[in-house]
């Protein structure tokens, strides 16, 4: 959830500067929009010609309502809209391959769409992309611009670094390339996907046409002086380009692979009574909390997830493991679930601040706190596999949420046996009463549940 400070006056958004068109802003805690004069016949155009209405409708386009610029906005603007918010902000580099996949499709259905009512977008960052009830939809109203006949596609080179280049190694390579979206903010290097692909990539003539060609020709216009050569592109070929586009990204394909998380619950040594018993005693706490949202951390495919979600909790599952998150989001989708929404990401390496000044994407911190945080089954790996204090554990939980379902799961437990006995430490104060000790001094300690036939032990916490 985008963290929003106590202030009466106007303070922008610091990720939004890039776009001279306007940019977004905080007022006593509301999210809005304010447009410039430069936009005024864009946006008027995308209003009267059907544009809006259509993509709000279809839920491919955030919606809005108009201001009225009053003394409340001492700023010179066009038109001041408030944007309809989304709970939780993603980046591209934590979703997982489908994800990533559905956003660019819906770009380009975007796209298609804004060629029918005479406009074309004049960006395609992966960034103006967010999930709304599980799906992808765009933010940023101001990526429409008049369409121009014979113009080529502006965005079009943006497409291929934020969607295309990293769709095609995670297929063609290791799903794991994603992450150079996180250092590559402008989106990865045509150059660098074209190294890193396989030569069987060339083998494909869009792909070939997309990247290993377009990077070629950016290197060739980079080391020219004179780069005044235009290029026409009548709206006919604009739309076959779109349309190859589309058929390239709907044909890469990532194979699902076994991983030790993604089969977890199938190995975990938990008993068919003691995993009921486990949900049970979730349900009951999220009886007490009733939270708006919460954070699964360690989430896996999200089994306990789906207990919050099914109660109408905005549900964020967390989990390091791509296989993990892919296996969540396509049952997410098979079965239109809109509570829940599943992101790669390391706790150990949570995503940080990054962008110009460490401020155009947010860290997790920053986009906290939850209103209840899921620690379970996981503690132990942090303390054990990890080397990580329980002090500082308990900290970091205090700082991104109010509320902590947290499992304890004892030494005398067979799966940390195995795990002992690959590691030179023996973790004394790793024990109920060192943790309780230790969780007091951030949460106050409100119910303490034993999971039958087990154990492990379930606790219910709030923040001090």
């Amino acid at each position: 959830m985008m963290k929003k400070k106590n202030k009466s006056e106007s303070e922008k958004i610091s990720s939004s500067f890039r776009d001279p068109s306007g940019f977004i802003f905080l007022s006593q805690n509301i999210l809005y929009r304010q447009i410039n004069f430069s936009y005024k016949n864009h946006y008027e155009h995308l209003i009267n010609s059907g544009l809006l209405k259509l993509l709000t409708e279809k839920e491919l386009l955030i919606s809005h309502k108009e201001i009225n610029l009053n003394q409340k906005f001492p700023l010179e603007a066009y038109k001041i809209i408030q944007p309809e918010t989304i709970p939780f902000i993603s980046y591209p580099y934590e979703w997982c391959f489908s994800q990533l996949k559905d956003a660019a499709l819906t770009t380009l259905q975007i796209q298609k769409y804004a060629l029918e009512f005479g406009m074309t977008l004049k960006d395609a960052s992966a960034y103006n992309i967010q999930f709304k009830n599980g799906k992808p939809i765009l933010i940023d109203t101001l990526s429409f611009e008049i369409y121009e006949e014979g113009k080529p596609w502006i965005a079009y080179r943006q497409f291929c670094q934020h969607f295309l280049a990293s769709l095609a190694l995670m297929a063609y390579r290791d799903v794991r390339l994603e992450k150079l979206l996180q250092t590559n903010i402008d989106g990865i290097p045509l150059d660098l996907a074209s190294s890193l692909l396989p030569i069987r990539s060339f083998l494909s003539p869009s792909l070939f046409a997309h990247i290993h060609l377009q990077s070629k020709i950016q290197h060739n216009l980079e080391n020219k002086t004179n780069q005044s050569k235009t290029y026409f592109l009548n709206k006919k070929g604009l739309l076959a380009l779109i349309d190859n586009l589309t058929s390239l990204v709907s044909s890469l394909q990532w194979t699902l692979k076994n991983t030790e998380w993604a089969n977890y619950y199938k190995e975990t040594n938990y008993s068919l009574e003691a995993f009921d018993d486990k949900k049970k005693i979730i349900k009951n706490f999220l009886n007490n909390i009733n939270p708006q949202q919460a954070w699964d951390i360690g989430g896996n495919t999200g089994i306990f997830s789906r207990i919050a979600s099914t109660k109408g909790i905005k549900t964020i599952c967390l989990d390091s493991d791509p296989v993990a998150v892919e296996k969540n989001y396509l049952e997410m989708k098979a079965s239109q679930e809109k509570n829940i929404f599943p992101i790669i990401l390391d706790i150990i390496n949570p995503s940080p601040a990054i962008g110009w000044a460490n401020k155009e994407r947010n860290s997790l911190q920053e986009r906290g706190p939850a209103d209840t945080i899921f620690a379970l089954a996981l503690i132990h790996h942090l303390v054990i596999t990890y080397n990580i204090p329980l002090l500082n554990i308990a900290k970091f939980f205090s700082e991104i949420g109010t509320s902590l379902i947290i499992e304890f799961i004892p030494k005398e437990d067979s799966q940390i046996q195995r795990m002992l006995k690959t590691s030179i430490k023996t973790f004394d104060n790793y024990n109920q009463k060192y943790f309780e000790e230790i969780f007091k001094k951030y949460f106050s300690i409100q119910i303490i549940k034993p999971i039958k036939d087990s154990k492990r032990i379930l606790y219910y916490m709030e923040k001090i």
